[in-house]
């Protein structure tokens, strides 16, 4: 099961190394940094369906 709650600790830190980690790219860089960094973290959850669950709920955020 897909966990939306609050679950990093210093979210604010995290978002700051978020942003300084895309510091001096391009529109195209980023796009391909935040792609390399949805595999990884993909990888890194295995399941398939937590996968469908979470492709859902972002696809669901954009309406």
């Amino acid at each position: 099961m897909l966990n939306t709650d609050p679950n990093i600790a210093d979210p604010d830190g995290f978002y700051a190394e978020l942003i300084a980690t895309h510091e001096g790219c391009n529109e195209d860089q980023s796009a391909a940094l935040n792609a390399r960094l949805v595999l990884l973290l993909a990888n890194h959850i295995g399941d398939r369906e937590v996968l469908r669950e979470a492709l859902a709920a972002a696809r669901a955020a954009m309406r």
